[in-house]
């Protein structure tokens, strides 16, 4: 039967618009369809575009990606589809990707004030090495620098996380997670003392209440907003709370609409609170078994510089608020002071710091949070009366208070790019503790994630600059030991200092204690807020700057060199979603041109720089920790020896390509037809996405962020696990 891709199309449409409504389908219009994807290549995976995990289901032919569908066994997002999820086939072929390195070069050497030229991968690292000895030699460990993402692949990062910290002993990686996760991240380990979600999306099809603080699910989570709408259409009960800076398309389907004020969602929070002591809803018994009350300094300034040195005229008095603050006449009120009083922001070196207090205390830190004093700090809508606002105030606290009403809070970017993110985060758990409606079925607080592994990489992985994998940190003597023993270290070879964060590695580049900096799956020089400042460092200070991407990105023009990534289904990966669901895939088609998986650029890399060239004595000011001389990073060549390495061994051979890993054989039955190109291009017969992840769940096995063999999620009825798994499940 001949078939035109015209009558293709109009038979398509048919198809899915009869599918939709319920009609039956003629078995022509099957038949053609059929017909069409004889010679598919079908095969699962998840879309790359948030932090929900939608899987999805990828058709390939000829090298190509043809067409990409919702996965309808995908617990996640049942067989729906939003738009950015159509997209994750057609964004590998833009008429601009990346297919070969450019190298900034004048006159047929590298300058920095030259033009793009393509050049051999060669050639790029050849530049790249050299320029990283250079800083190295200069400034060691802390002269270099790591811009990493919540977009890498599990792999990605853990390849990126380990090189960086075990092999060059610098934790200067931290991930554009930081500007998004961070707030929830040290609201998770403040008020758990363990990182993700507790929850999960079930939730949604158990709970009464679905509270949006800041969060404008219809547009940004459309396929949970499709699960809250569909239970809001057959559950009588269910109640709809859109609390926003502005009305969006949430408050369309929501119940009570709350437009307030910016950062005062803290009063909010601090008056439901107070409301739920005042109407002596506390649930004492589920208190007094899992909670203890604390507090902590409120005068941490806003991370910012402490001088304006950088500071351009225009932002000198918002500069001198990192040092000195006045109060408000609401803000007075709650620090119990004087309006004009100024603040010396006395506490910012340890934001974090928290004790103990008692009940009563507490109840007193939230008693000057009336009806009357946060309506008329909160009230957004300078349409909408003071009594209207006070009577949704009202309401919003009988959702939460009612004992027989299950509450999700829902929230993600406004809570997380919040002047004070770690507090709301806080306080969103302060009040479903005290309500006791926390961890159960229908009832908790609900971190939401952007990126789609900004859970399951940044932070699960540890490419933050204070963290190791599953939770552990730098500064632990005991994490870096279990690193060490894991990695095959020997002793102190880890960097007890925590590195710079992603904001402070930019102001490193400009203040030039940073000279080396490698961009990966990540678009810092225009996601970072004051761009103009790191713009300007990346040109005009003495520094090498590669930008790894799929395409001529903002931090890829303003780089020295430019490495041409594969993007999703170009290589092997896998991801973790925001209740903790790890999804892993297949390659489905090779990269375009020279382009090549991030993966096998750290490694590559990793080839050509050596164990004496990094594990000798290093100087790190700053560093003071027991068993390390001040401000220096011990020479562990000798224990490198006893462990039976040599000091020409390169990066590669002992973090990477070490006998565990090529235990891990390629070709593998679990690829079940589909090719590798990292593994073609290393050349050297092993599974290394298979190999990085099995190295990287010793971590977390036993200790609550247990991940499943690698092979079980590609299993036929598996469509992702959430961590902890146990007993395959």
């Amino acid at each position: 039967m001949g078939i035109t891709r015209r009558t293709f199309i109009k038979a398509s449409m048919a198809t899915a618009t009869a599918a939709a409504v319920g009609l039956p389908v003629s078995q022509a219009a099957l038949a053609a369809a059929k017909t069409m994807e004889n010679d598919w290549r079908w095969d699962r995976g998840v879309c790359r575009f948030c932090g929900v995990g939608c899987g999805i289901q990828i058709a390939t032919k000829d090298g190509k990606i043809v067409a990409t569908k919702a996965d309808p066994d995908a617990p996640v997002n049942r067989g729906i589809n939003c738009i950015k999820g159509y997209f994750n086939g057609k964004i590998l072929y833009g008429k601009d990707r990346l297919t070969k390195p450019l190298l900034r070069m004048k006159d047929g050497k590298f300058s920095k004030q030259g033009d793009f030229v393509e050049v051999s991968w060669e050639r790029a690292f050849d530049e790249m090495e050299k320029q990283f000895r250079k800083a190295y030699s200069e400034l060691g460990p802390t002269g270099i620098g790591i811009f990493g993402s919540g977009q890498y692949t599990i792999q990605e990062g853990y390849a990126a996380m380990k090189l960086m910290k075990a092999g060059f002993r610098s934790n200067n990686i931290d991930p554009n997670a930081r500007h998004c996760m961070a707030s929830a991240v040290a609201g998770f380990i403040q008020t758990f003392g363990i990182d993700e979600p507790a929850g999960n999306y079930d939730d949604i099809e158990h709970t009464d209440t679905a509270i949006l603080w800041g969060a404008n699910m219809a547009e940004m989570h459309p396929i949970l907003w499709t699960r809250i709408v569909d239970r809001r259409s057959k559950h009588p009960n269910m109640r709809i709370v859109n609390l926003s800076t502005y009305s969006n398309m949430s408050s369309d389907m929501a119940d009570l609409e709350i437009i307030f004020r910016p950062s005062s969602d803290l009063a909010i929070q601090n008056f439901i609170a107070r409301e739920i002591i005042k109407r002596d809803a506390v649930n004492w018994d589920f208190v007094k078994k899992h909670c203890v009350f604390a507090t902590g300094p409120y005068d941490i300034g806003y991370g910012m510089r402490n001088n304006s040195d950088f500071a351009f005229k225009k932002e000198m008095d918002t500069q001198a608020e990192q040092r000195m603050h006045t109060l408000d006449k609401f803000e007075a009120i709650g620090q119990r002071r004087k309006p004009g009083t100024k603040v010396p922001q006395d506490a910012q070196a340890k934001p974090g710091a928290h004790w103990l207090i008692e009940f009563e205390e507490f109840k007193k830190g939230v008693e000057p949070y009336t009806l009357d004093f946060v309506a008329e700090l909160a009230k957004g809508d300078a349409d909408e009366s003071l009594d209207q606002f006070k009577a949704k105030l009202q309401e919003l606290a009988d959702l939460y208070v009612d004992a027989q009403r299950k509450v999700v809070s829902f929230w993600t970017m406004g809570f997380n790019q919040h002047q004070r993110g770690t507090w709301v985060n806080e306080q969103a758990y302060m009040n479903h503790l005290l309500l006791g409606k926390q961890a159960m079925p229908g009832n908790g607080a609900f971190s939401l994630t952007g990126q789609p592994s900004a859970c399951g990489t940044a932070r699960e992985v540890g490419t933050f600059s204070h963290r190791l994998p599953a939770d552990m940190v730098v500064f632990n003597p005991k994490h870096r030991k279990t690193s060490e023993d894991i990695w095959h270290l020997p002793k102190n070879t880890l960097n007890p200092k925590t590195g710079s964060h992603i904001t402070k590695i930019m102001r490193d580049l400009e203040d030039g204690s940073i000279k080396w900096a490698w961009v990966q799956v990540n678009n810092p020089f225009q996601a970072t807020a004051n761009a103009n400042h790191w713009i300007k460092a990346a040109r005009k200070m003495d520094n090498f700057i590669i930008t790894s991407d799929g395409y001529p990105s903002i931090s890829a023009k303003v780089s020295d060199l430019i490495l041409p990534s594969a993007m999703i289904f170009e290589k092997w990966g896998g991801y973790g979603n925001a209740e903790r669901r790890t999804q892993l895939w297949r390659e489905q088609v090779p990269p375009p041109g020279e382009a090549r998986s991030d993966v096998w650029q750290i490694l590559e890399f990793s080839k050509r720089i050596k164990l004496k060239d990094v594990w000798g004595e290093q100087k790190v000011p700053g560093l003071k920790a027991a068993g390390f001389t001040d401000g220096k990073m011990p020479n562990v060549l000798n224990g490198a020896r006893k462990m039976g390495y040599k000091s020409d061994d390169t990066l590669y051979d002992v973090l990477f390509a070490h006998e565990r890993n090529k235990k891990f054989a390629w070709p593998d039955p679990i690829a079940n037809g589909h090719d590798n190109h990292t593994v073609d291009l290393l050349g050297d017969g092993w599974f290394v996405e298979k190999a990085l992840f099995e190295e990287y769940a010793q971590f977390g096995r036993g200790h609550a962020h247990d991940l499943a063999d690698f092979n079980l999620y590609f299993h036929k009825d598996v469509r992702g696990l959430k961590w902890p798994v146990v007993n395959g499940k």
